[in-house]
């Protein structure tokens, strides 16, 4: 019997002028994720960057879309067609503007809230229970436009390091999710 595959989804834009910007907080901790373990995001599969890799004797595939966040859920459902595997081996991990900056929240299922990417996420897939890890990037500030917002990069020292620790943790998380599950992720990230 083919062994079980985890999928990790970071969600974000793809291309140069999106790099490292708020909306791209899970293609920034897929990176750490990637370079801890080893591979790069390379193997274009399932309109996404794809690594496939073994983690704690677990099969993983490790993913960046490539279809612009909006229609992030084509790569997702196409993923999850590919390996065949349930919801619960599903971890998407994206910004979140409703969360204070570098905070992170670690859920078992829930709604899309405002974030379009995971909407396109919940029109493709069965059920809205999986695994998420929201990184907070900060709300938008009075007079912004919620769009340039998000396609904003982090500005001071002092945002960019709160962020690079949050990307350390979210990647920390993954781990903990991938080898101890959900319910043990959620209960030591969502405290910090």
């Amino acid at each position: 019997m083919e062994k079980e595959t985890w999928i990790i989804v970071g969600l974000g834009n793809p291309g140069l002028p999106y790099a490292h910007t708020r909306h791209n907080a899970g293609f920034d901790t897929t990176d750490i994720l990637a370079a801890r373990w080893g591979v790069s995001l390379t193997k274009r599969k399932c309109s996404g960057l794809l690594a496939e890799c073994s983690v704690d004797g677990k099969r993983v595939a490790l993913c960046q879309p490539q279809t612009f966040m909006n229609l992030s859920g084509q790569c997702v459902a196409e993923l999850m067609q590919w390996y065949k595997c349930p919801l619960d081996h599903l971890l998407i991990i994206y910004d979140d503007i409703d969360l204070p900056l570098g905070k992170l929240r670690v859920r078992g299922s829930g709604s899309a809230g405002t974030h379009n990417g995971m909407r396109s996420v919940m029109q493709h897939v069965p059920d809205q229970v999986f695994p998420r890890i929201r990184v907070g990037v900060g709300a938008k500030p009075d007079g912004w436009d919620l769009a340039d917002w998000v396609l904003s990069r982090y500005q001071t020292r002092e945002e960019q390091d709160a962020m690079a620790d949050a990307f350390r943790r979210a990647a920390d998380c993954a781990e903990d999710w991938l080898k101890s599950g959900i319910d043990h992720a959620m209960r030591q990230y969502n405290q910090k």
